[in-house]
């Protein structure tokens, strides 16, 4: 039997095709480029070991808004280690799984922005190689897997690999993992090579609370030769550096801080294909391997520079080589997060990105000379070397190009716009002083101009900012931004269930809870929709984190029942409202608030108003207004996204959504500002489905049979297997026809939500708000059936307003008053036609109206405040014929015209000093006055003799 093992083994050593010996004594002609290396990892574990190969998730975050960008291969498995994924998703369907996943660490609590460049190994994009195990195999497995690839696969000589594990920690009472250990000396590790870490090395936590767990990781040394460098690892020597980290989920932190054991144990590795990369490649440096030697050589060839020597500190004269790395690797970030939907911006992570393209536009532009436009012409090159592994990036390569030149020409006008700012600071401080800390976080906040571009300039200049102060400003806005406990922490407590009430009910063999009556509606007489209400029974109650057979009246809780006709807040459609009663009760009715799923349980959000039992009957009572309103914005929701993608193009897709019972909110990707033209011609073909009154026609089917419908639209999220197809208009049997295109000329998504049955019930729909968010992205806010008709009617009540105001601007009336009033009516128009809710075409072609107005009005007042001046003046001269000195009242409506009538004064009698007063009704007195050029002159003279200007007047 073992030899049968010891066989099989072999054989499966040999279906491996490539084999490579990385030592100091090959050169880099005999190290495998970076592609392979990703590629073996990949074949090793989907081959080999049974796992299921996963494509990257995109940077942006799913479903996590704590987090700005992904930033650990293990981010898009959350649901699973939490226990929330739907039991019918393909996410709860994994056992062992493995991938390459993109990741950007800057920003947040792993931000690694200041320090790239400045060292060989930082990165804020990296790539994270990484195999899964959710409650399949555990340490033993795990370990073996990762020895045989690194020494058997990729020949990584043995002794210059450590691996370190869990000391313990008594304040826990945690033991050390001596279960690792002894995996590790069965593996045939000496014991000198494996060493005992403390808490903050060896064990991995995914946040404040939540699983976390022992972790074991594989160090390399740089070195070898036959070195003992235990004593290196994780000391922060460039010379053995960790490359794997292999995590064991087996407890969950709670919110007292103490640990409890998971119910299900989970394997989570990760190892940074750069770091690999380096060590297969015989390299120091991340940046000395394939992954970004092409990208440094196109800088230099870009630049005209010295050469990339892989210098640091003091060596690096001029910053010359941070500059090359700094670059080098914020491109690649750029691209992965253009590509994946994430622009620079002003808020979150688009901010983020914002100063990493800034950072390194500074640099090209700063350190190495570079013409401008050098950035975007490196895209090509990323793409070359990471687009095999990544397509999407070779299909936005224009657009990333774009953004990138685009925004490099902003930052270029914000830089000059800085240096101005701190020159004319710099000027007006006292000797010996701070730069304001005021002025400085007003240049990184509001201009994006770079914190240590402030300090170098400053350095330059001998001074030095004011950093406490700075960075009490930098505090004082980053808890303003927090604005205490994140967004619906209270609430969680009652209705998302954690990972041990979840294992609870599972392991208790409660049912997931069948939702399938929210679906149970139909058209009656008359056309009204009849929602039929729905009788379930209480499985169980949820409060303060627990399982509870009974809570009483007064208490706040979630119901867990056994079926429901609510729908759950999911894929953007908000959760219905409505109530419950105890069967036979009508009198006595619970309110629910909200309604969340958790691992396939439906939790509805109840204030108790007598007791409630585990067992009871109750019959559900959704809002069917509410309801109704929501079918109907997100029926709406699919023909937006249909109108769009017909108007302006297939390449128009999808970045967010949301629908309430009010409104629907749409977020997609575009070139540019949507025209009057296309807004209308949106509108227009939703109108057009709406006219027809087109069945929508719902079904489950297979997900993987559902994936090949030729034009779906789906978008990024774990959908479930069966999935629901909602179609306008055409069966879906004729859409899973195969090579039909049927799905091409309709909306056909994969959606969960509530639909209506008919499009003509949607009545109308009217788009009240377009704007972008970023360069890029798109939102647009619309409305429908009477809040529609309403937008129209508001709209046209303006739009004679403005017909109104522009008719009698047209009479041009002589009289300055009537044309001042005129003025500010075309004022408080437009500010009415920019707070109005009105079809967003509307509101643009009135806007661009009434800017021509204000401008015609201001133009006409101009005119004829000058056409008064002029006849006061000449009437003044005559008055005052030949005087040095004119002194006089006025009649004038305003200071301007009065200032007028001096001006006029004084250019036809120039030798004239004049001071006009001007009583006003309210009984203020106006004023305004000008002394002549040569009564000035003769101030100087005298200032320069001593003598008065009276006295010289006498000498002469």
């Amino acid at each position: 039997m073992a030899a049968a093992g010891r066989l099989r083994r072999r054989v499966l050593l040999l279906a491996v095709p490539w084999r490579w010996r990385c030592s100091p004594r090959r050169g880099a002609a005999g190290c495998p480029p970076a592609g392979q290396v990703r590629a073996a990892f990949l074949r090793f574990f989907e081959e080999r070991h049974g796992h299921r190969r996963l494509p990257s998730a995109p940077v942006r975050p799913r479903g996590d808004p704590r987090l700005l960008f992904v930033n650990a291969g293990m981010n898009q498995f959350k649901p699973i280690f939490l226990g929330t994924a739907h039991p019918r998703s393909e996410l709860a369907q994994h056992r062992r799984v493995v991938n390459s996943q993109k990741c950007v660490r800057a920003g947040g609590k792993h931000n690694d922005l200041e320090d790239v460049g400045r060292d060989t190994y930082h990165h804020t994009f990296f790539e994270m190689l990484g195999n899964w195990s959710f409650g399949d195999y555990f340490k033993e497995e795990a370990c073996s897997m990762a020895w045989e690839l690194l020494t058997e696969v990729y020949e990584i000589p043995k002794d210059r690999l450590y691996v370190t594990y869990f000391a313990g920690d008594s304040s826990l009472g945690l033991s050390a993992d001596e279960e690792c250990r002894d995996v590790w000396l069965c593996l045939g590790v000496p014991a000198s090579h494996v060493l005992p870490f403390p808490l903050k090395d060896n064990f991995w936590e995914m946040g404040d609370t939540g699983p976390c767990g022992p972790c074991t990781e594989i160090h390399y040394d740089h070195v070898g030769g036959g070195r003992n460098a235990a004593a290196l690892v994780n000391q922060g020597s460039p010379d053995v550096v960790e490359i794997w980290n292999l995590v064991f989920m087996q407890y969950s932190r709670e919110v007292e801080g103490n640990l409890l054991p998971l119910p299900q144990h989970h394997v989570d590795t990760g190892m940074g294909l750069e770091r690999l990369v380096t060590v297969l490649q015989n390299k120091h440096s991340n940046y000395d391997t394939d992954l970004f030697t092409p990208i440094l050589d196109a800088i230099h060839k870009g630049c005209g520079g010295p050469r990339y020597q892989g210098l640091v500190g003091d060596a690096d004269v001029g910053h010359v080589n941070m500059a090359y790395r700094v670059v080098a690797d914020h491109v690649r970030a750029l691209c992965v997060c253009i590509t994946d939907g994430i622009y620079p911006g002003f808020s979150g992570a688009e901010l983020v990105l914002r100063r990493i393209l800034r950072r390194a536009v500074r640099f090209c532009s700063e350190v190495l000379h570079a013409p401008p436009g050098l950035l975007a012409s490196l895209v090509p090159t990323v793409v070359e070397v990471l687009g095999d592994a990544y397509p999407e990036l070779t299909k936005n390569a224009d657009q990333i190009m774009d953004v990138i030149n685009e925004n490099e020409a902003a930052f270029q006008s914000s830089l000059e716009r800085g240096r101005r700012i701190i020159e004319r600071t710099v000027q007006q401080m006292e000797p010996s002083t701070y730069f304001p800390a005021e002025v400085a976080w007003s240049l990184y906040g509001n201009l994006g101009f770079p914190l240590d571009l402030i300090d170098l300039i400053l350095e330059e200049k001998g001074i030095s900012l004011d950093s406490a102060a700075f960075n009490e400003l930098a505090l004082e806005d980053a808890k303003q931004k927090a604005g205490g406990p994140p967004a619906g922490q209270l609430e969680d407590t009652n209705t998302c269930l954690d990972v041990h009430s979840l294992a609870q009910l599972r392991s208790s063999n409660v049912p997931a809870t069948d939702d399938s009556p929210k679906y149970a509606y139909t058209l009656g007489q008359h056309g009204r929709y009849e929602f039929s209400p729905c009788q379930a029974t209480v499985l169980i109650l949820y409060r303060d984190q627990s399982l509870q057979k009974e809570v009483g009246a007064g208490q706040r809780c979630g119901v867990i029942l056994d079926r429901t006709n609510f729908y759950a807040e999911q894929g953007g459609q908000a959760s219905d409202q409505g109530y419950m009663i105890h069967l036979g009760q009508q009198d006595i009715l619970f309110p629910v608030q909200s309604v969340r799923l958790c691992g396939g349980y439906v939790i509805h959000e109840v204030t108790a108003v007598e007791t409630l039992r585990a067992g009871d009957q109750v019959q559900l009572f959704v809002d069917e207004a509410q309801r109704l309103a929501c079918m109907a914005n997100h029926t709406a929701t699919h023909l937006l996204n249909f109108a769009l993608r017909h108007v302006l193009g297939d390449n128009t897709e999808q970045r967010g959504s949301h629908v309430t019972a009010e409104w629907l909110r749409f977020d997609f990707n575009t070139t540019g500002p949507v025209t009057v033209e296309q807004l209308q011609q949106v509108e227009q073909v939703v109108q057009d489905v709406i006219k027809r009154n087109e069945v929508v026609h719902t079904a489950e089917v297979p997900l993987m049979l559902a994936r090949r419908v030729q034009g779906l639209r789906a978008v990024d999220e774990g959908y479930p297997d069966p999935v629901r197809i909602v179609s306008l208009g055409v069966p879906v049997e004729s859409v899973l026809t195969c090579n039909s295109e049927a799905a091409m000329q309709t909306s056909v998504e994969l959606c969960c939500g509530t639909h209506l049955l008919q499009t003509g019930a949607m009545e109308d729909l009217a788009i009240i708000s377009e704007r972008q968010l970023v360069k890029g992205i798109s939102r647009v806010i619309a409305v429908t059936g009477s809040q529609a008709k309403q937008a129209r009617e508001a709209g046209q009540c303006l739009a004679m307003e403005v017909d109104s105001v522009s008719l009698r601007m047209k009479e041009r009336s002589a009289s300055i008053p009537e044309m001042q009033n005129l003025s500010k009516e075309v004022g408080q128009l437009t500010k009415m036609v920019a707070s109005t809710p009105v079809p967003q075409w509307q509101r643009k072609e009135l806007q661009t109206i009434l800017k021509v107005l204000q401008r015609t009005a201001n133009t006409a007042i101009k005119k004829l405040e000058m056409q008064q001046a002029e006849e006061k003046a000449q009437s003044m001269l005559a008055k005052h014929c030949n005087q040095p000195v004119i002194i006089d009242t006025v009649p004038a409506d305003s200071l301007s015209i009065l200032m007028k009538v001096v001006n006029q004064l004084c250019d036809k009698s120039p030798g004239t000093s004049v001071l006009l007063l001007s009583p006003q009704a309210s009984g203020e007195v106006l004023c305004a006055c000008q002394v002549s050029k040569h009564y000035v002159c003769s101030c100087c003279l005298a200032e320069d003799s001593g003598l008065s200007p009276a006295l010289q007047e006498s000498a002469h």
